[in-house]
């Protein structure tokens, strides 16, 4: 099953690190980034879940709960996270899906049988309090993820989710943002009291609302 945005996150129970999983119950009202690995003990996710570690109060700040998958087991897991915290200077701090019977990967569409029929490739889905899909992205097993991008899309959608804006190319929390069409410059004065500049009728760039 393909996934698109604007879909409902699959529901499911699966065991993890931490314990027995009801993954919408686990998110509760808060966003939530479900990240999958090729296995246990490979270079490149030894990397990235320790990335996560450390990055996990940045995650917390923005009320987002983060969980790995992995189509190994419960028992590999904790091992594997003993060389995650010995290498990666950190601990581990959230769960890893265990998930052998593909289960979890199947409802993602988290495996490809033209790169390899057995392991998850990097998928990466943003879900919404809603548990609406907000992102997905797919990365080859060769190419490790950028969480620090994650983190900068969390911050659009969390933006745009509340104020009548867009976030133009290469933007970061506190930068100009974009005014959406569909806002009238009438409507937009008392939307944006701190005016906008309009490069183009349909360009509005105006400082960012919430800031």
């Amino acid at each position: 099953m393909s996934l698109r945005l604007g879909d409902t996150a699959p529901d499911f129970t699966a065991d993890s690190s931490e314990g027995k999983i009801e993954f919408h119950k686990y998110l509760g009202d808060s966003w939530g980034v479900l990240f999958s690995h090729p296995a246990d003990f490979t270079p490149v996710c030894t990397t990235e879940l320790g990335r996560v570690s450390n990055l996990k109060p940045e995650f917390d700040k923005r009320n987002v709960k983060v969980i790995a998958l992995s189509v190994d087991g419960v028992d590999s897991h904790k091992e594997w996270i003993k060389d995650i915290n010995e290498t990666q200077s950190t601990t581990v701090n959230y769960p890893i899906l265990a998930d052998g019977d593909r289960k979890v990967s199947a409802l993602y569409d988290m495996i490809h049988p033209n790169a390899d029929n057995a392991l998850t490739v990097r998928s990466v889905f943003i879900i919404g309090p809603d548990k609406k899909i907000k992102l997905t992205i797919t990365y080859p097993a060769s190419t490790g993820r950028n969480f620090y991008e994650i983190l900068r899309v969390i911050d659009s959608l969390q933006l745009t989710a509340n104020h009548s804006v867009a976030t133009p190319v290469d933007w970061k929390d506190g930068d100009d943002c974009v005014i959406v069409p569909s806002v009238s410059d009438e409507d937009a004065k008392s939307k944006f009291p701190k005016g906008w500049k309009a490069v183009k009728p349909y360009l509005r760039l105006t400082p960012q609302p919430n800031k």
